[in-house]
């Protein structure tokens, strides 16, 4: 792992941002994504887990030893004790505690944000660590993001600017709705210069729900995968899990938004 405010000489990283409304499977996309990605290589790559749930270190079958959030609230504490030390103090132990909660597998680092438990604003620490966060990324060729519902949380809590903006959906008119929102959300929450619609768990059935929707740049569908439903539920890691329908259907995807 590159060593504090160290730059690694390569081009600007693509930072995709996966977002959708709860339980459209974003989480498992993310992860396939990711393992289709480290399997490209010799790219490095960054997963970043912004949904409290903490559901892509499962997904992924790695620790979390400690969140971002976690981070900001024991220095929080600190302030609040009088405990801490001046600006550059601060922005040192913020930048070793972001590096020491990195979990890594091969190419793969992994980050989770976790959920904040000290209310207030504290917007110097979030801010200084959304800047550690950023600066963080550069070191790697492509970032993932597995969101929340929303956008805007990733922009507040994680970078201001992506490059591809990947909104996840079922065939439910609800999930459809959430995607639509979060693109308008977007355009004023967050910078990004590609965005594409996945419809998740699609059956023949559901084609003719799924007309109109130009506006949000369709650039595939994923089957419904008994396998990946059977690694959710029995927690295995979907970095091991075995080519088919699903992954092929990924791996067009990412064709399509040109990140393979």
């Amino acid at each position: 792992m590159p060593e504090r405010h160290q730059t690694i000489d390569r081009a600007s990283p693509r930072i995709i941002a996966v977002c959708g409304k709860g339980g459209v499977g974003k989480t498992s996309i993310s992860a396939m994504m990711t393992k289709i990605l480290m399997e490209r290589g010799p790219d490095r790559i960054l997963a970043i887990d912004a949904d409290p749930a903490v559901g892509l270190a499962t997904s992924l079958g790695l620790s979390v030893r400690k969140t971002v959030d976690d981070i900001r609230n024991d220095l929080i504490r600190d302030v609040q004790s009088g405990l801490s030390g001046d600006h550059r103090e601060t922005l040192d132990r913020l930048d070793y505690d972001v590096l020491e909660a990195l979990s890594e597998d091969r190419n793969l680092a992994f980050l989770a944000i976790g959920r904040p438990e000290t209310e207030g604003c504290y917007c110097q620490v979030n801010d200084l660590l959304k800047e550690i966060i950023s600066g963080l990324s550069r070191n790697f060729d492509v970032v993932i993001i597995d969101g929340e519902a929303g956008i805007e949380q990733i922009n507040r809590r994680v970078m201001e600017a992506v490059t591809h903006l990947i909104l996840v959906s079922d065939p439910s008119r609800k999930g459809i709705h959430v995607c639509r929102t979060i693109q308008q959300v977007a355009a004023a929450a967050v910078s990004y210069q590609q965005v594409g619609l996945i419809v998740n768990r699609m059956r023949e059935a559901d084609a003719a729900l799924l007309s109109d929707l130009s506006h949000l740049n369709p650039i595939g569908t994923i089957p419904e995968s008994e396998k990946v439903r059977q690694f959710d539920i029995e927690g295995h890691s979907l970095l091991s899990l075995p080519d088919g329908t699903a992954l092929q259907a990924v791996r067009r995807c990412l064709t399509h938004m040109g990140l393979l």
